[in-house]
């Protein structure tokens, strides 16, 4: 079924006609993944199956759906974290074309990452005693970004996001969870992917940590970078949003 409002389209997780592939930047086509249940009796589970969607260039594509239906997954698949079980995804690259990060190798993958795509994780990982400015400025500096430029640029977006200057040459490790939150915020912002893909971007924030987080989004769809979060803060970003799409069992 289908929902069309002026700003937003609610659609459920059956796919709809395929769109001509010059106005996909994404599209999951008949995805499929599969956890094996090592440590219980070797069941496999599957928390989607079949799943289709796509996403135009430029758009907020929110992914919505109740805890444990596969939303956080999904990313993964995307960002290749995960290895699908079946299905497509097919991403319109700057560097490679058209590529299907499910056959994807490694190589391109990897290549991927550093040039055009983010990936927001609700938590934090960071190597014990590496400085906060530091582990911000890593994206810019893989890119080639000599290191005083890339931290110069890290702590415009620490700043920003209200993370006290005295903390920056602290390792993150001892932050408390909104901080490690906005730190990851910052380091997916930071290199402004061509996709950036975001793992409940507003959970753990407070009001105004929120707010701005929001004002950071909508700034990058206003520069063109393409965004697929999966959030249950659908009021927050509905406003924003070209598609909410509601994964349903």
């Amino acid at each position: 079924m289908h929902e069309q409002t002026m700003r937003t389209k609610k659609i459920s997780t059956m796919p709809g006609a395929h769109e001509p592939a010059s106005e996909m930047l994404l599209e999951v086509r008949d995805l499929v993944k599969q956890f094996q249940l090592h440590l219980v009796d070797g069941r496999i589970i599957a928390p989607f199956a079949a799943l289709s969607f796509v996403v135009r260039p430029g758009q907020l594509f929110v992914i919505s759906g109740k805890s444990g239906i596969g939303k956080t997954t999904i990313l993964k698949c995307i960002y290749r974290t995960y290895l699908s079980t079946s299905g497509a995804i097919w991403y319109d690259s700057a560097l490679f074309g058209r590529i299907d990060m499910v056959t994807a190798t490694e190589e391109s993958v990897i290549q991927l990452r550093e040039r055009e795509l983010g990936f927001c994780s609700q938590f934090l990982k960071a190597l014990p005693r590496v400085p906060a400015l530091d582990i911000t400025a890593e994206p810019l500096i893989r890119r080639g970004v000599g290191r005083e430029e890339a931290r110069e640029a890290a702590s415009h977006w620490l700043k920003r996001l209200g993370i006290e200057e005295s903390r920056w040459q602290v390792s993150p490790v001892t932050f408390s969870g909104g901080e490690q939150q906005r730190l990851n915020l910052a380091r997916a912002f930071i290199a402004e992917p061509r996709l950036l893909l975001l793992d409940e971007p507003t959970a753990s924030l407070d009001a105004v940590s929120k707010s701005i987080v929001l004002e950071m989004i909508g700034e990058a769809k206003a520069r063109g970078v393409t965004i697929v979060t999966v959030s249950h803060d659908t009021a927050s970003l509905n406003a924003l949003a070209d598609e909410l799409y509601w994964l349903k069992i």
